[in-house]
């Protein structure tokens, strides 16, 4: 067998990244296709329609369904606001009159004669799509967004929380082995991403936190305290929209993992360098990996073109991504083509990983995933 498909994380000092900024939903594109755009630049906007709130008049003014209309002080489509009055009756008693206020700034959206109830709208949001990353828009997608291309040298990681941000690249670690400390990070670090070693505590990110930093890119992080930034535990679904300050990105894993060395001296190579990047993670079925996207400077080359991956061949470095192993770097000895028994008693395939301190082992494929370049 030539090749073995498996996940990669892809770390690599020139590729050609694309990005498809799309709306939710429909809305105007800004940008027109070979335009330059920044990360902050709006490429497209939208509106989200606003939250409806429904008011029972029927109950409020004791009367019957067909006699709404009769008794609204607004018509459908007319703007009011919070505590103005909508409907009221007209008794013979003025002490027995009832009034019924808007619970909201907004729109009265509809009167139904059939059930006396009226619904309120509240303004709508604007919504406005960055490019996310410095380049040039290389395709308009009418009425939902566009593609942004630039030539960069690119980074994954294993695992991340947090959004999209950007800013200028920051390493505050010596080494990929080195454990950050709050007193390593500063008040000039305000708006940089962080470039660490092996693990980050959560006083290190509390700090990070306190003064401001964009992002943290560290090896490793320990459960307990990603539990402690959420405040809950972490379910299955997509990463990415957590509101805490920062962005994090572990390229290794859990614990206190050192940064490979290859990710690590291609980001603080980076140093000064402006970046994008986004903690967004999906580890099931549309794998999305948590990334840093550092566009090529204007004297810089235009990168390669990312290409068909082939999979794993021996030589290859890789990862080990499930225990007893968890976290360990290799590279590919061989590709065994025939099923081989495992502990579990399954028939699967394999490889041959030999480590740096000339040991190996063999190990099911869908346990590891490449560090491709």
């Amino acid at each position: 067998m030539a090749h073995a498909y498996t996940p990669g994380l892809r770390v690599t000092d020139s590729a050609v990244i694309r990005k498809r900024r799309i709306l939710p939903i429909q809305g105007t594109v800004l940008v027109k296709a070979g335009q330059k755009v920044t990360a902050n630049d709006v490429v497209a906007k939208a509106e989200i329609p606003g939250k409806v709130h429904t008011v029972n008049i029927v109950n409020k003014l004791s009367i019957e369904a067909r006699e709404v209309k009769r008794f609204m002080r607004k018509k459908e489509g007319e703007v009011v606001k919070k505590d103005e009055v909508i409907a009221e009756n007209n008794p013979m008693i003025k002490w027995f009159k009832t009034t019924v206020q808007s619970p909201i700034d907004g729109t009265i959206e509809s009167i139904s004669e059939v059930t006396g109830q009226v619904l309120l709208r509240e303004p709508p949001k604007p919504l406005n799509l960055l490019a996310y990353i410095d380049g040039t828009v290389a395709e308009v997608i009418e009425k939902e967004g566009a593609v942004v291309e630039t030539p960069a040298a690119f980074c994954q990681g294993i695992f991340g929380i947090g959004g999209e941000t950007s800013g200028v690249i920051e390493p505050v670690a010596k080494s990929p082995d080195q454990d950050l400390s709050p007193a390593d990070i500063t008040a000039a670090h305000a708006g940089r991403i962080l470039i660490g070693g092996k693990h980050a505590s959560m006083p290190v990110i509390r700090k990070a936190i306190e003064v401001k930093a964009a992002a943290i890119v560290i090896g490793g992080i320990h459960d307990k305290d990603l539990r402690e930034i959420l405040g809950k535990d972490l379910g299955v679904a997509i990463t990415g929209t957590e509101n805490i300050g920062l962005t994090l990105i572990i390229t290794e894993g859990f614990g206190s993992i050192p940064m490979a060395r290859k990710t690590f001296d291609l980001l603080v190579g980076k140093k000064g360098k402006k970046a994008s990047c986004s903690g967004a993670t999906q580890i099931r079925a549309g794998v999305i990996r948590p990334e840093i996207v550092i566009p090529a400077d204007s004297k810089g080359g235009p990168g390669g073109p990312e290409g068909e991956k082939l999979g794993m061949k021996p030589g290859d470095p890789v990862r080990i991504i499930r225990e007893p192993m968890f976290g360990r770097l290799g590279a590919v000895k061989s590709l065994p083509p025939d099923l081989t028994s495992i502990p579990t008693e399954s028939h699967v395939r394999v490889l041959v990983v030999s480590f740096p301190d000339g040991s190996e082992a063999t190990i099911p494929r869908a346990n590891v995933e490449t560090i491709e370049s």
